[in-house]
């Protein structure tokens, strides 16, 4: 069985990289989609999408992962830090424009969305989760995932996530994630909240 690629923290330099692999990991994916319904633009701006949020909402926190080339890459929040911040939202909002053009309104409603069925408890957030879709099935997801919940169980504290796929339920679970219920965007597609209690 081969092994998968040693996980490393991320630092600014890599976000370049990790955002490309994000936007293919993540161009079949239902709510990016549906943010960007067109197929050309979603494959120009996806990556754009994600350097956003990987350098204002995750990296500021020490916490985004990848490996050596890019293969994959995982973006948490500790407790407490989730919700970004005025002023991060500002920082978010040019290139937010830049990739969603007129859907902007869309999926900033969206995110309210989102935001209002989010767990108050402290907990670890996976915002993001993807990998280059020619490696997937190969252990990089649950090498991307596995420093933070070992922190988590280490702390005893839980973790949380949104899966925009319901074909990836399983591989969450496996790693000790219930679903909590059923989120759905409005005028848009379903998503399944998943929580963690420590083990």
């Amino acid at each position: 069985m081969p092994t998968s690629p040693a996980v490393r923290r991320a630092i600014r330099d890599d976000i370049p990289g990790l955002s490309r692999t994000l936007g293919r990991a993540f161009d079949d994916d239902p709510v990016m989609g549906w943010f960007l319904p067109d197929e050309e633009r979603r494959r120009k701006r996806l990556p754009d999408f994600m350097a956003g949020l990987t350098r204002v909402s995750s990296m500021p926190h020490g916490h985004v992962y990848t490996t050596d080339g890019w293969l994959g890459a995982a973006l948490w929040n500790p407790p407490g830090t989730w919700q970004t911040s005025i002023a991060g939202q500002f920082r978010l909002l040019p290139s937010m424009a830049r990739s969603l053009g007129s859907r902007l309104f869309t999926v900033a409603k969206a995110f309210t969305s989102i935001e209002k069925h989010h767990p108050k408890e402290p907990h670890w957030y996976l915002l993001m989760l993807g990998t280059e879709p020619d490696q997937q099935g190969k252990g990089i997801g649950s090498a991307l995932m596995a420093p933070v919940l070992e922190i988590c169980d280490r702390e005893g504290v839980p973790a949380y996530l949104e899966s925009s796929k319901e074909k990836n339920i399983p591989f969450y679970s496996r790693h000790g994630f219930e679903v909590t219920g059923e989120l759905t965007l409005p005028d848009g597609p379903t998503m399944w909240p998943m929580w963690r209690d420590p083990r």
